[in-house]
């Protein structure tokens, strides 16, 4: 269990707040250069579309599946600065998407239509134990008192893919290529969306750091989960919940009192 997980806060209007968020999530993103078009190994192409040419490299070997630093945060060996502190069924399991993420999707990337059930067989079914899953996992409907702040967040998977955020190889977006690399797949992707994952939620990370002020400025607690909700929404979404000790450590690096 990581530490620092806070209760739901009271149910307010936060349409200004959700709206800069995803405003500054739009953001161009730096490019990176594309590896060329490789199928999947079989070695790591059970969940793969085998007739879907990707436009990224899924690599044979894969990596163990990440152990827990004392602090809470994840250790990817080839990765040791990308330390997210929520499993990607953590991220579920506390209430993420609007319940939404796994529903049935058309992919104008890959041009297929994709089945929820077919989509969770891929993952560990313990991730989604107890989990209503209609509601949770593969609603058509976005339900905000089903996320762990009540706040809505996060932009349509037409932005993302009009955007260029999406790869064939994770037809689903970010989250999807979370649980898979967490699950050991490794690609030509990866450096691309760590860096993603880092500019949200690492130590500096924009939203991580937009948090961390807003608390100092109202002189309360890293867990008063009426500071941002639709931040921390957003941040639980990228794998990461506010700690006290990362708090600590952004006030002292702006040599700001701990509130």
């Amino acid at each position: 269990m990581v530490k620092g997980a806070a209760a739901k806060p009271k149910p307010k209007a936060k349409q200004q707040e959700a709206g800069k968020v995803t405003k500054t999530i739009q953001k161009k993103e730096t490019r990176v250069k594309k590896a060329a078009p490789a199928p999947a190994p079989a070695a790591a192409a059970s969940h793969m579309d085998r007739g879907v040419k990707l436009d990224t490299e899924i690599y044979a070997e894969r990596a163990p599946v990440p152990k827990r630093r004392p602090d809470g945060t994840l250790v990817f060996e080839d990765y040791p600065d990308f330390k997210p502190n929520l499993t990607p069924a953590e991220v579920l399991q506390r209430g993420s998407f609007g319940g939404t993420y796994f529903r049935s999707i058309y992919s104008s990337v890959t041009g297929k239509t994709y089945d929820p059930k077919q989509v969770l067989a891929e993952f560990p079914q313990e991730w989604f134990e107890g989990m209503n899953r209609g509601r949770m996992l593969t609603s058509q409907t976005y339900r905000e008192e089903v996320n762990k702040y009540d706040v809505k967040c996060g932009q349509s998977l037409d932005q993302w893919e009009s955007s260029g955020w999406i790869k064939k190889q994770d037809p689903y977006g970010a989250f999807q290529w979370y649980c898979r690399f967490y699950l050991g797949r490794r690609s030509s992707d990866d450096k691309r969306q760590i860096s993603r994952f880092k500019g949200v939620m690492g130590p500096t990370g924009r939203f991580r750091s937009q948090l961390c002020g807003q608390i100092n400025r109202r002189g309360t607690r890293y867990d008063d989960v009426q500071v941002s909700p639709v931040i921390r929404q957003t941040l639980q979404h990228w794998g990461y919940v506010l700690t006290e000790a990362d708090y600590k450590a952004y006030c002292k690096a702006k040599k700001l009192p701990i509130t």
